[in-house]
């Protein structure tokens, strides 16, 4: 019992912080979500230390589910109407931008001595974004301009292209290395990308015929979680991806759902307690320290992932004829980075143990710096784009 009331009140208080960060970040530049991790931070281990253990192992399952709404989310904007108005830029811009921020990072490892082998890796798993807190940024926003639009759409599916990067990578470097397998990482990627994607289709179809039904033109909450969690929970039990299982979903229920008025607003009334647990809890498993772990490979690093970035989204909007405002903002607005890239440098250690060393520190420690910074950006992008 005694365990349960500390866990409750953890909670509380942790909700209680997200009113504070929601409060705070209307009146100011910093965004919530820069203002939850932050949070998290002061209550972690990294300072006061009074999150109970009992939450901090309920973490995954948390974010877990944040991050499956999330890809319901932003399947959601994924519609028709959106790819025949700005496919082209959704396309170009996306893969510019992963390409580019991967050709950028690796050249300057290489320019400072880095192996080649280790730049390779560092300059894919550079590409990959952080949906959540790119989502959240917008959402708080409050705005619905084209290109918040444009930006939910690329967000969508740059990590897509990270992965199948990524694994193209994953697939060089063992061939460098002359190992088994070479062919095994894109392999691995194409079914976990396709897989998803397969998965999501097969819940959505019948999901958009008969969701919306006992309250006419309105899915009902049970609905709409329900879907959330069937899908996402298939995709962990199959080992393929549940953001782009239930980003799939969400695209295939927006386009062909026609009686539904808008599919997605019960989830958006219920996602908000679970981001802000998500947040605060990631702050708190953020390792300030690692920042001082840098070095020179860091800051280069750093510095090339947003030029990357920045160049990348300016090449494409230009390439597919966008509004100049698009080429100037849309990579400020792509620099936040989360635990997609952590994922890819763990898995990338465990393959390569011999640079664990090296890709370790560097990307946990630049994911710290840019999921802080990246939404304060996005923010500054959103408002500077009408």
């Amino acid at each position: 019992m005694e365990q349960t009331g500390e866990f409750l009140v953890a909670i509380g208080g942790i909700l209680l912080l997200g009113l504070v960060a929601d409060a705070v970040g209307r009146r100011t530049f910093l965004p919530r979500v820069t203002l939850l991790l932050a949070c998290g931070l002061v209550i972690g281990d990294e300072a006061l230390g009074i999150i109970p253990i009992s939450v901090i192992n309920g973490f995954e399952p948390i974010a877990n589910l944040a991050l499956m709404m999330i890809g319901f989310l932003m399947g959601g904007k994924l519609t028709i109407d959106l790819l025949r108005r700005s496919g082209r830029q959704l396309f170009w811009i996306s893969a510019s931008a992963v390409l580019s921020t991967t050709v950028i990072v690796t050249l300057a490892m290489l320019l400072i001595s880095v192996p080649l082998n280790i730049a390779i890796l560092l300059g894919c798993i550079a590409a990959a974004t952080a949906p959540a807190a790119t989502v959240d940024t917008v959402l708080e926003s409050g705005t619905e301009t084209r290109f918040s639009r444009l930006l939910l759409a690329i967000v969508a599916i740059d990590d897509a292209w990270a992965l199948i990067l990524f694994s193209a990578g994953l697939s060089m470097v063992s061939l460098l290395n002359g190992t088994q397998g070479v062919s095994v990482s894109l392999l691995d990627a194409a079914r976990e990308i396709f897989g998803a994607m397969l998965l999501g289709a097969a819940i959505g179809l019948p999901a958009a015929n008969l969701t919306g039904r006992i309250r006419p033109g309105q899915p009902m909450l049970t609905e709409a979680l329900g879907l959330v969690l069937i899908c996402g929970g298939l995709a962990l039990w199959l080992n393929v991806s549940f953001l782009i299982a239930t980003m799939a979903m969400g695209a295939v229920i927006a386009n062909i759902a026609i009686h539904h008025d808008y599919p997605f607003h019960e989830i958006e009334n219920i996602e908000w307690p679970f981001m802000v647990i998500f947040f605060v809890l990631a702050g708190a498993s953020l390792d300030i320290g690692m920042l001082a772990e840098l070095g020179v490979i860091g800051v280069v690093y750093l510095m090339a992932r947003a030029a990357g970035k920045l160049s990348g989204a300016w090449f494409g909007a230009r390439a597919s004829h966008a509004d100049e405002d698009v080429g100037r903002w849309m990579g400020v607005a792509l620099l936040p980075q989360a635990g997609v890239a952590i994922g890819m440098a763990l898995l990338a250690a465990n393959q390569f143990p011999d640079y664990r060393q090296i890709i370790l520190p560097i990307v946990i420690a630049s994911t710290v710096f840019f999921e802080l910074i990246g939404p304060v950006f996005t923010r500054m992008a959103l408002r500077s784009v009408k």
